[in-house]
């Protein structure tokens, strides 16, 4: 990811609005010209949203505000999700494109699965939206919404060490390491990130990888499947650590750390210092219970409301807001409209949940 300058005055990634269009990067032009370019569309169009699945509460969050945000905004919303079923995912697009959608915001459960089938949306007119995860190899995106991907796992690689700083002690520290779903275009960002951080302190002895597992191939979560992560934790800690303690574990979301505290506690050992990330009920209450020593929050409402914004200005025919940041995605450089993630403790729980009520009342 690069940044770059779109135009005179860059649009600040928390302030996307309705602000001076950029051009829609060569997406068409005639009777293909689409909203990107500046076409523009009617106020109650149907826009389609393609959802990876709603397994997690972030996913089911981002259903239920899509839904809001976009009818209380005058469109009609077209929300699918796809149980992680990327051919289910495809048909679901077709059918949005089908039944005359003007944008398609898609989550993609893998980031290369979606290009032949968004070709098609392009030629219709119809402008892409990525959100929350990079869409690869195609020139048929716009522009995708997401949180920093690779400032996530910075955050959480750090997260780690602080926790084990104040948790475990002087070190070194016997830790292992987990990644997402590596068809996940997000999960290899989040991994590189913690790593930026963690392998300065693996060469220096602070943190001692007992497994030795550390490439992300090793450490990767198919399907991002809590139970393929426990039986991998229950397989390290009886195969590495039956005369060790462990001390911390790099976990790339909530539902992954709370199956690595399960494990744990199965095998007997101390509760470790773990990450996470989503902030979930149930973790942002073992966060608050001293148990999780961390979550990272990327508030879905945010996300979303960003989303609807472009939404807005392609509807008013002033195209994709300009942004500073883009990505290579393997054909072009996409622009990306960036969020900042926070790293909740159980010190800046309620600072950080003030405004959310469901969450707040959790911090008890």
């Amino acid at each position: 990811m690069k940044r770059r300058s779109l135009s005179a005055v860059a649009l600040g990634v928390a302030a996307v609005t309705v602000l001076a269009a950029c051009s829609g990067g060569g997406r068409g032009s005639g009777e293909e010209e689409t909203a990107a370019a500046g076409g523009g569309f009617a106020a109650d169009a149907t826009i389609g949203v393609a959802l990876p699945w709603l397994g997690t509460q972030n996913w089911k969050e981002a259903q239920d505000l899509f839904k809001s945000q976009l009818e209380d905004a005058g469109f009609k919303a077209l929300i699918q999700a796809a149980d992680q079923k990327v051919p289910q995912q495809q048909q679901q697009i077709e059918s949005m494109i089908e039944q005359g959608a003007k944008v398609i915001v898609a989550a993609p459960i893998d980031g290369t699965q979606l290009g032949s089938v968004l070709e098609k949306a392009k030629a219709a007119g119809i402008s892409v939206i990525g959100y929350d995860r990079l869409i690869e190899n195609t020139d048929a995106v716009d522009g995708i919404v997401q949180f920093g991907s690779v400032r996530t796992g910075e955050l959480q690689g750090q997260s780690l060490l602080d926790g084990l700083k104040a948790e475990k002690g002087d070190g070194p520290y016997n830790i292992e390491l987990f990644g997402g779903g590596p068809a996940d275009p997000n999960a290899p960002s989040f991994y590189e990130g913690a790593m930026s951080v963690l392998q300065p302190k693996i060469d220096d002895g602070t943190l001692v990888v007992v497994s030795g597992q550390t490439d992300f191939t090793q450490a990767a979560t198919a399907d991002w499947d809590n139970a393929k992560a426990q039986a991998r934790m229950d397989s390290l800690l009886s195969g590495f650590y039956a005369d060790k303690k462990i001390d911390g574990v790099l976990s790339p979301n909530d539902g992954i750390a709370r199956a690595i505290l399960t494990s744990a506690n199965q095998a007997g050992q101390d509760v470790p210092v773990v990450t996470g990330l989503d902030a979930e009920n149930e973790s942002v209450s073992l966060v608050w219970a001293g148990t999780q020593w961390s979550t990272t929050h990327k508030p879905t409402v945010e996300l979303v409301a960003q989303t609807v914004d472009i939404i807005k200005s392609l509807q008013a025919g002033d195209g994709m807001p300009a942004t500073d940041v883009s990505a290579d995605n393997g054909k072009i450089e996409v622009p990306i409209y960036q969020l900042d993630p926070i790293i909740v403790t159980k010190d800046n729980a309620k600072e950080v949940f003030a405004d959310d009520p469901a969450r707040l009342a959790l911090l008890k």
